[in-house]
């Protein structure tokens, strides 16, 4: 009568090494497209359950964009643990200083699940700030995001 759902087994899972241009990307749109990615739901083979996303390179983190005043306006806050010990920093601040990877790092980890699979396939994502990634050995397919949809990139 009608067919089981399908449920693929951790052996069953082929993983992909992608790589990413990050230069005049917008950060949200970007995130949101690794995010969807590292959870493999691109995949028709898709479980909930498993980790069957791809592995994802990021280059040129410091060099996305921001629309509007966000590039000033947002903040991040972070908490030493310690009571009253609440510290924030600017997009701005973090995008010039010594790791700008972290803008994209935290976007794309807020649009994943939390627990234990969600942080599984968080560690399937390499940010670097730069041009160059030690990963030419996996051979990675290079995915061009600004051209899926002109919303996707703008000049800095």
């Amino acid at each position: 009568m009608y067919g089981k759902t399908y449920s693929a087994k951790a052996a069953d899972v082929e993983k992909k090494w992608v790589l990413i241009d990050a230069s005049g990307l917008v950060v949200g749109r970007l995130a949101s497209i690794i995010a969807l990615r590292l959870r493999g739901k691109h995949k028709p083979t898709f479980t909930p359950h498993l980790d069957d996303g791809d592995n994802i390179i990021v280059i040129n983190a410091e060099k996305v964009v921001l629309t509007g005043r966000k590039r000033d306006q947002k903040v991040y806050y972070r908490h030493t643990g310690y009571p009253g010990g609440i510290k924030e920093q600017t997009a701005k601040f973090i995008l010039d200083g010594r790791f700008p990877e972290r803008v994209v790092e935290k976007a794309v980890e807020r649009m994943l699940p939390r627990g234990p699979l969600g942080r599984v396939q968080l560690g399937n994502l390499r940010v670097y700030k730069g041009a160059e990634h030690p990963h030419a050995a996996q051979q990675p397919v290079t995915l061009e995001i600004a051209s899926l949809n002109p919303k996707n990139s703008r000049l800095a």
